[in-house]
């Protein structure tokens, strides 16, 4: 059994994925070819934006995002502790400070009571210019934008939305990556929407924005690529992984993000009343990056993870260790009394296999294999 079965998608739609490779091989435009510009406009079209600017992966479209928007050394930017590392290295390696936000213990995301709550005490305890807010997307989940950018807006910072996780997910209709000033998304492989190496996405719909990433993507060009008006960075998805892209776009639409959903529910009714599983809030669609569910102590979920893999069944911990926690942020000691959902989470969390091409045999199994493990440890075997 496969955590996420790539193999699986690509014999679905092998045919497709390498007619598109071997149009790219005879065309050898390996650089900036037509399937980029193609891909960039139907992702656009997807999440329902103006401007879509591709890269080299889901860091970079970050480090873009923050170049773009002047964030700088001196400036605060609040991002959740409870997310991958590179949400918060890309704002350190901008020179500015990240400020960690605890999480909504039901939906693993920002808590936007307690980001008011740090806005506040940044605000009054720092010297601080409070610039921004990165919102993740986390485990296919939309963070709760509507409260985020009343947020924002009350306290003028910018909203940079993390979909790395989050591609396909949506509110009351309205597709990640469309929120805030601009969004941004990962290709990697075992992303909702991913290729066969690393890329990335940077949404927008403002033109100065667009204009101004679309530069700094390619060493701070200007009318050439020769003519360098800013530092940039070396940043392009290769040709090949746009093509690659095209096929699984389509069938991400058509029928993947449908059957994640479908999947995700047979897990929810199978385990609901046995373990705590995700909450998903009405008019939120997520993606399901990731099913994941919380133990009642670390204890019992590295007892279930070990007992999964003695029956063959992967399983993940995302994630392990917060933000705050994390080696390189050992002198962080800004509003730790308020992280702590996020500790409890790193100790309790356990994602279960989750991609578009299971059984229904399958999830019965590992559902079976869950509620074994539980009824064993609280029987103390």
């Amino acid at each position: 059994m496969e955590f996420i079965d790539l193999k699986a998608q690509y014999k679905k739609l092998d045919s497709k994925i390498n007619n598109n490779i071997k149009k790219v091989l005879n065309d050898s435009h390996f650089i900036m070819g037509e399937e980029v510009k193609i891909l960039e406009k139907e992702l656009a079209d997807y999440v329902g934006v103006k401007y879509c600017l591709t890269c080299a992966n889901g860091t970079d479209a970050l480090t873009i995002a923050l170049m773009a928007l002047g964030i700088k050394a001196g400036d605060a930017v609040f991002v959740p502790s409870f997310t991958f590392f590179s949400t918060a290295e890309v704002v350190s390696l901008a020179g500015a400070t990240p400020i960690f936000v605890d999480s909504d213990q039901r939906t693993f995301n920002i808590d936007f009571n307690k980001l008011e709550k740090a806005i506040i005490k940044a605000k009054n305890e720092t010297n601080l210019n409070l610039k921004a807010i990165i919102a993740v997307d986390l485990f296919g989940l939309p963070a709760n934008f509507k409260e985020i950018k009343r947020i924002a807006e009350k306290y003028n910072l910018l909203i940079i939305e993390d979909g790395a996780q989050g591609f396909g997910g949506s509110i009351d209709g309205k597709k990640a990556c469309s929120f805030g000033d601009i969004a941004t998304t990962s290709f990697f492989p075992a992303k909702p929407l991913g290729c066969y190496g690393d890329g990335g996405a940077i949404f927008t719909n403002n033109k100065d924005y667009y204009d101004l990433m679309e530069s700094i993507r390619v060493h701070g060009k200007g009318t050439f690529k020769y003519d360098n008006v800013r530092i940039g960075l070396n940043s392009r998805l290769d040709t090949l992984q746009a093509a690659i892209l095209l096929p699984k776009l389509e069938a991400f639409k058509e029928y993947e993000l449908d059957e994640r959903n479908k999947f995700a529910k047979m897990y929810t009714d199978k385990l609901k009343d046995y373990v705590k599983t995700p909450f998903v809030d009405e008019g939120f669609v997520s993606s399901w990056a990731q099913y994941t569910l919380i133990f009642d102590n670390k204890d019992e979920r590295d007892y279930v993870q070990n007992r999964l893999k003695d029956k063959g069944i992967p399983s993940m911990i995302y994630y392990c260790k917060p933000m705050h926690k994390q080696s390189v942020y050992a002198d962080y000691n800004f509003n730790l009394d308020d992280l702590c959902v996020s500790e409890i989470l790193s100790d309790t969390v356990l994602s279960l296999p989750m991609h578009p091409y299971m059984s229904g045999d399958q999830i019965n199994d590992i559902c079976n294999a869950v509620l074994e493990s539980i009824e064993d440890y609280k029987n103390g075997k």
